[in-house]
């Protein structure tokens, strides 16, 4: 039997596999995608809000030739990382159900690419996944055409196209800029009075620039309500509604965690929010042995914890299950 299975090889997760190994309990890690499969979902050249440092784990350095390092060197990063520390990964195996059994230990069924299925046992598990495969859906007539998604990954399939832009966030600005530079006609369609507060601060001026010289229309207080083959349309705040001729359209609506796993093993949720109930210092939730880290740790707001908060979650759950055994010996 394992000590411990970590389900999800983000940072978070990595982060948790790594401090477990340090106090010497046995590992393994499944990811249903490749390695940081968040980051390599991100687009193509997005760049760090924060520096280097702060993405750090396992007290290796992240040496970045840029003051906000970019995607593609923190997919190296973490490459490096999980390597140097030998991290058991088994990448493409899915888990699909934590099953706390009569002894207080998990069974956690997976299901391999190839479909074969498997089983494990440990005295723990860690659900550290992400939320990039669950994006937030609108509901409106047409948005499962082809011609919408909810990923961004580069400006270039969009050269000289019409496209419209659903959201306010980073995501959405840095769109409308990537797509500025391929000559597409750009249209950012917002429910807010203003845009994110939490735009990079060294973005949001030529954001602002590009819409004063006329190179992206801005629509506040307005949503698509329909998108059509060749124009989406918008409602503004008061019900009067325009059409825009279209193209593509990026619902750059966010994202949500899966909860799947949690509701499997019995984990109760607190509020609306629908976040997970644990003890923040140590992260166990109310099913004794199983922790939660990373965003799943957060509700339905993903900005909740990030990359430099929840590298954190691993050395408080591994000091929790070596404190536990130490006290269960004594």
């Amino acid at each position: 039997m394992l000590d411990i299975i970590i389900i999800g090889a983000g940072p978070c997760g990595l982060s948790a596999a790594i401090e477990c190994q340090r106090r010497g309990l046995q590992v393994l890690v499944l990811e249903k995608h490749c390695l940081v499969h968040s980051i390599y979902s991100y687009p193509t050249y997005m760049q760090f809000f924060s520096t280097a440092e702060p993405l750090e784990i396992g007290d290796v350095p992240f040496a970045s030739a840029n003051d906000k390092p970019f995607r593609h060197e923190a997919l190296a990063y973490y490459r490096k990382v999980s390597d140097h520390y030998d991290v058991p990964v088994l990448a493409y195996e899915e888990a699909n159900e934590v099953v706390r059994q009569p002894d207080g230990s998990f069974l956690v069924r997976s299901e391999k690419r190839g479909g074969e299925q498997a089983e494990y046992q440990a005295r723990h598990v860690i659900i550290s996944t992400g939320y990039f495969d669950h994006p937030n859906i609108l509901g409106i007539p047409g948005e499962n055409t082809d011609k919408v998604t909810h990923y961004f990954q580069e400006a270039h399939p969009y050269t000289g196209t019409k496209v419209t832009i659903i959201g306010g966030s980073n995501s959405a600005v840095d769109a409308a800029l990537e797509l500025v530079r391929v000559n597409a006609d750009v249209t950012v369609v917002y429910r807010g009075d203003d845009l994110s507060g939490n735009i990079k601060p060294w973005v949001r001026p030529l954001f602002e620039s590009a819409v004063t010289k006329g190179k992206i229309a801005l629509r506040l207080n307005s949503r698509v309500v329909e998108i059509l083959p060749d124009r989406v349309v918008v409602e503004a705040a008061g019900g009067e509604t325009s059409e825009l001729a279209n193209d593509f359209v990026l619902a750059l609506t966010g994202f949500r965690p899966d909860r799947k796993l949690l509701f499997s093993a019995g984990v109760d949720m607190a509020g609306d929010m629908e976040k997970p109930v644990f003890d923040p210092e140590t992260m166990e939730t109310n099913v004794p042995g199983l922790y939660v880290a990373g965003v799943i740790a957060s509700g339905r707001n993903t900005n909740e914890v990030f990359i430099e908060t929840g590298r954190g979650h691993g050395k408080l759950i591994a000091e929790h299950i070596i404190g536990t055994r130490a006290a269960s010996n004594e």
